[in-house]
């Protein structure tokens, strides 16, 4: 058979040529770059710790140790701090514990304190503090005064002192409670099979209730059934007075509150007011009352509007206007303070209506 030589293109042979040494120049340039970087190093290291103020030489010798330090440090940084500086420490309990509270706890009043407001930072309802402190404020919260300790419920009830004689049946009646309630509240401790109460033991009723008495100033009027010039603050009204328009304005120049709002055992509001501050009346009337109150209120003024509305003013430093004079709507009538039962300066304010009391959020723009 015949065989044919393979004939070889001079052109195509150059080409593998050039290429063979073209890939051998560029991996001998990145061995030459390699080598410069590592013999570069050092150098440029000492020179910025040089400039960064370090005195230390570093070595730029080579490096036989594989376990030897490094060549080089990084450079020094010095944070400028001031003297005065707070220092946080870590807090590893991130989570609140949520659970509710099975046991009372103890509180002593402070200044600015109210009711309603240890109430709600315990989150019970203020009558459940009242209730459950009448030995301390005898159902009065207005009797609150800075020093008082009070028991504070884990929630909302009444918590009760046990007496001979006292059943689960009886008690659990007077409250308008359940019984199983109480042998099932975990802070109670009882033997649901065999509850045995001593006497003096704290029980909690959950969710009991009582009736309280109410501490408030009568209402005096204009006319027959006017005021009655012997009471203490109390006056002759002659002629038929200022008459109001039925639209009232805040009587204090703060329209917040600082203490109690209006709930059950204390039908009025607390505004924020120091001591010295002027109180304004809401709506045009006839002062009828404005005196010292010996039931908590301290210095009180009440004005009636002649429209069926009355208001109240409490805990004065001073008052301005004197029984049986006119007010116009906005009139300075007295000065805030915080005499009578307060725990600190505010203006305690109640609306009326018809006698009955009205919750004042409801009238206020």
């Amino acid at each position: 058979m015949d065989t044919q030589s393979e004939t070889v293109n001079p052109s195509e042979e150059k080409n593998k040529k050039l290429r063979l040494w073209g890939s051998w120049a560029v991996t001998a340039l990145l061995v030459a770059i390699l080598i410069s970087m590592l013999y570069w190093q050092p150098i440029l290291a000492q020179q910025m710790a040089e400039m960064n103020g370090e005195t230390e030489s570093i070595s730029v010798g080579p490096v036989s140790d594989a376990s030897a330090e490094a060549l080089a440090s990084m450079p020094y940084f010095e944070a400028e701090v001031e003297d005065d500086h707070l220092i946080r420490y870590p807090e590893p309990r991130t989570i609140a514990p949520t659970r509710p509270r099975s046991e009372p706890v103890k509180y002593v009043v402070d200044t600015g304190d109210a009711v309603f407001s240890i109430a709600s930072k315990f989150n019970i309802s203020p009558e459940t503090l009242l209730w459950s402190n009448y030995d301390v404020l005898k159902d009065d919260p207005h009797s609150i005064s800075p020093g008082q300790e009070l028991i504070i419920p884990p929630t909302n009830g009444i918590l009760y002192e046990w007496r001979e004689g006292d059943t689960l049946e009886n008690i659990a009646r007077d409250f308008r409670a359940d019984v199983d309630e109480i042998l099932n509240w975990s802070g109670n401790k009882l033997d649901i099979t065999n509850p045995e109460i001593e006497e003096g033991e704290l029980v909690m009723i959950p969710n009991g209730q009582r009736e309280f008495q109410q501490w408030v100033v009568p209402t005096y009027a204009v006319g027959r059934s006017g005021t009655n010039a012997s009471l203490p603050g109390g006056c002759t009204v002659d002629g038929p007075g200022l008459w109001g328009g039925g639209f009232f304005i805040w009587p204090a120049g703060n329209h917040y509150l600082s203490g109690n709002d209006f709930w059950s055992g204390h039908l009025a509001i607390d505004i924020a007011a120091g001591t010295g501050a002027p109180i304004y009346a809401s709506d045009s009337g006839v002062v009828v009352f404005s005196g010292w109150d010996s039931n908590g209120y301290g210095n009180v003024i009440m004005i009636d509007h002649q429209n069926g509305y009355h208001t109240l003013y409490a805990h004065l430093s001073s008052m301005v206007v004197s029984c049986g004079s006119n007010a116009v709507q906005g009139q300075v009538i007295g000065y805030a303070g915080s005499t009578g039962n307060s725990t600190g300066p505010h203006l305690h304010f109640e609306v009326r209506y018809l006698g009955g009391f009205l919750n004042p959020w409801t009238v206020l723009p």
